[in-house]
């Protein structure tokens, strides 16, 4: 069994964690977290990120086999540096992986969400078993991590996987800053703004939709639609539908096994699936689509703590500080 200690960074939330690596199964053996908000700037959060190192493994450091880093990018995973992600300000060109081999003296690996995501899954959750696949965020934004020929895919420039950004309709919710962006579609954010978008036209027409009571979010979108909320029901199918084209595209370039969802996507599998599979049997290759499962996150709301704790393995292509 191997210890090894991770890292999630979020602009809401960080987490220190550790954890006990199997061949088929990771454990986590301690988790402390603490709000972003209230250690602004890279100084403040990594001196508490390093406190929290040392409260979990304190004289038993040696005793683990590496940190894991999982962030939002932009990264340059290969120098271990985190280059100015937007949910972070003030983190602009940060040498996270050096800073913390040199106090801890670990091997040290950066890897962005997505693609610490796609490990995890690969390595511990849906993706078990598969040497291609592709996991979608599905979260705030949409971002997606590739396993290809059992190898993880990150690019040239380790841009590899920003999906988010491909436009898939001229007209719809903005994602990257497009109307009609996979993001838009796919990621909670996206399906808010198609929410707004659809009670707008209903306000205009003198129809009041008890979105407007509790709040336009993802969330509360889906749980109307789960009560038979006829106008939420219908916002899913679209959801589903565009998400289902875009899983398309990926489908017939990628032929992968399988593609897992995160997040929303997880969380809401039955609400979006149906429309997912129809546009997928329409628009892809029927070979391509009958090779390829579309699966919910296994790892579900851990999928975070688990994929900074996969990364410590070392297994992609951003080696961080060894």
């Amino acid at each position: 069994m191997n210890k090894i200690l991770g890292v999630d960074i979020g602009g809401t939330k960080c987490a220190v964690l550790a954890g006990v690596a199997g061949k088929e199964q990771m454990k986590i053996i301690a988790k402390e977290t603490f709000e972003t908000k209230y250690y602004p700037g890279p100084d403040c959060a990594l001196e508490k990120i390093e406190k929290l190192i040392d409260k979990i493994a304190g004289n038993e450091i040696q005793d683990y086999s590496g940190i894991g880093i999982s962030c939002g990018g932009p990264l340059d995973t290969k120098k271990g540096c985190i280059l100015s992600p937007p949910n972070l300000p003030g983190w602009d060109h940060v040498e996270i992986t050096t800073f913390l081999k040199k106090r801890f003296g670990l091997p040290v690996y950066l890897q962005n969400d997505a693609n610490a995501g796609a490990l995890a899954e690969w390595k511990f959750g849906a993706g078990q078993g598969v040497s291609d696949m592709v996991f979608l965020t599905c979260g705030t934004g949409l971002g997606a991590g590739l396993i290809l020929n059992g190898k993880l895919y990150s690019g040239s420039k380790d841009l590899a996987g920003e999906v988010g950004h491909v436009r898939l309709s001229e007209f719809g919710p903005v994602g990257f800053g497009k109307s009609g962006a996979f993001e838009g579609f796919g990621s909670g954010g996206g399906i808010a703004h198609l929410a707004e978008l659809k009670v707008m036209e209903l306000t205009q027409n003198g129809i009041k939709h008890p979105l407007t009571e509790f709040g336009i979010t993802a969330k509360n979108v889906f749980n109307l639609a789960k009560d038979g909320d006829e106008l939420c029901r219908e916002i899913c199918n679209t959801a589903g539908e565009y998400l289902g084209r875009g899983i398309a595209i990926l489908i017939d370039i990628l032929n992968p096994q399988a593609v897992i969802g995160g997040s929303i996507f997880a969380r809401n599998y039955d609400l979006l699936i149906p429309a997912v599979t129809r546009a997928v049997k329409r628009e892809c290759l029927p070979a391509s689509a009958e090779n390829c499962k579309i699966l919910p996150s296994k790892l579900a709301e851990s999928i975070g703590d688990m994929a900074a704790l996969t990364t410590a393995l070392g297994s992609g292509d951003g080696m961080g500080q060894d």
